[in-house]
């Protein structure tokens, strides 16, 4: 029997090693991770002849390629067409098997005869289906993750780059990323960040069965920019981002077209243009980036030209409500669906950073028209988003007092009731970085 087992074993991992060749590196790391319980139950197996009990083996978690189908996958594990497709009717009760995605994964458990027992299909940040074969045939259960949050604060200096910053504070970098977004009306982290500018933030970590999942959502900040202090807190249903005094930070246009990038040319009513080789107005800002880097409309609109413009190369152009026009030059190629009468709002997607037209390399001239006049960009005064309703200021003094003290101190305080403040629950927050 020992013999029988031992052999039905090594059929299945030369079965696995043949289909681990054709993975990426990572995969053949995880199937080295693998093989030490497969000599394991090897040696186990050769240990005891007289054992009757199968062991049931199982593969290694594997995510599925990019375009690699379910039946692919069953295929290649040696499952007869008939009884794949029960196995893929006993899923199908659970999971949208057309809509599986690379982060998704799969492992199989395998009998002593080297045929699949079980099935499992792990859907990313959702949960697990798992597909049994019995006498009977296949059936499924699902158990979905169990989801849960916990509250962090991290502070620092700025010394370098803000991920970096954040980082040595004992934060994730992501956060440097959702930080920009909640702060992108007030702030051009291109350009107006300084060495030591104070930060303190109030983050959720989500996690998924106990493991760290992803960042969640700020809940409070506080910026210290060149002398001026910038706050934000959550509030609200839906929920927005409101300063100290409860104005909303949302305004009408972004402070920049680009996320991260650099200034290269002012707007200026004289510069020398560097392919002409004279001196003529520049009605724009240049935002140095590498070819390709996703263009943002800066504010809600109606797309009215989107085409070769001369020697603004690509260019898109948007109207917006007070009489204002935003133009985004020199792009490589546009965002698909973007077209004259589009409507786009604010943060969406319009095109990519290029050097087509009369540009020395790759950049985005981004430009404003008011009442068909050009105005500086980085000079704007914007108009903000409603205030918060009358109604519910004496909430949200209650929820910015709250989160306020949990930014300075580092000791979030059992909250106060209401929407949303229950995810505060908890021990004190650790004054990570303080």
């Amino acid at each position: 029997m020992g013999v029988i087992l031992g052999l039905a074993l090594a059929a299945f991992l030369l079965h696995v090693a043949a289909r681990r060749a054709r993975r990426d590196a990572d995969s053949r790391l995880a199937h080295q991770a693998a093989a030490p319980y497969s000599r394991a139950a090897a040696r186990f197996l050769s240990a005891d002849p007289g054992l009757r009990r199968a062991i049931d083996s199982v593969a290694a978690e594997e995510r599925f390629r990019r375009g690699e189908t379910l039946s692919e996958v069953l295929d290649e594990l040696g499952l007869e067409p008939v009884e794949s497709h029960e196995l893929t009717l006993a899923l199908a009760e659970y999971v949208d098997l057309r809509r599986l995605r690379p982060e998704d994964s799969y492992a199989a458990v395998m009998d002593a005869a080297a045929e699949v027992r079980e099935f499992r299909l792990t859907l990313a940040g959702r949960g697990r289906v798992a597909a049994r074969r019995d006498e009977q045939g296949w059936s499924g259960s699902w158990r979905p993750f169990t989801r849960s949050s916990r509250v962090r604060r991290v502070a620092g200096e700025l010394r370098g780059s803000l991920e970096g910053s954040i980082q040595r504070a004992g934060g994730s970098p992501v956060v440097a990323y959702e930080m920009a977004e909640v702060l992108q009306w007030d702030l051009d982290f291109n350009r107006d960040l300084r060495l030591e500018d104070r930060f303190e933030i109030v983050y959720e970590e989500v996690f998924l069965d106990g493991t760290f999942e992803s960042i969640g959502e700020i809940l409070a900040l506080r910026y210290e920019n060149d002398g001026r202090l910038h706050e934000a807190y959550r509030f609200g249903d839906p929920p927005g981002y409101y300063d100290a005094e409860g104005r909303p930070l949302r305004k009408l246009f972004l402070r920049s077209p680009l996320r991260y990038s650099r200034v290269t040319s002012s707007f200026s009513g004289r510069r020398f243009h560097p392919v002409l080789k004279r001196y003529r107005p520049h009605y724009g800002v240049d935002y140095g980036a590498p070819t390709g880097t996703p263009v943002r409309v800066t504010g809600s609109g109606t797309v009215v030209f989107a085409g070769w413009d001369g020697g603004g190369g690509r260019t898109v152009k948007v109207r917006h409500p007070n009489g204002y026009l935003t133009a985004y030059l020199h792009l490589s190629r546009f965002a698909p669906g973007i077209r004259s009468g589009r409507r786009v709002s604010q943060g969406d997607t319009i095109g990519h950073v290029g050097s087509t037209g009369l540009a020395s390399g790759p950049h985005l001239d981004y430009r404003v028209q008011r009442s068909g006049r050009w105005v500086n960009p980085l000079a704007m005064k914007v108009e903000p988003a409603p205030p918060i309703p009358d109604d519910q200021r004496a909430g949200f003094v209650v929820r910015r007092d709250h989160l306020r003290r949990a930014l300075i101190d580092g000791v979030l305080e059992p909250p106060p009731t209401g929407p949303r403040l229950a995810a505060l629950e908890g021990p004190a927050v650790p004054a990570s970085g303080s």
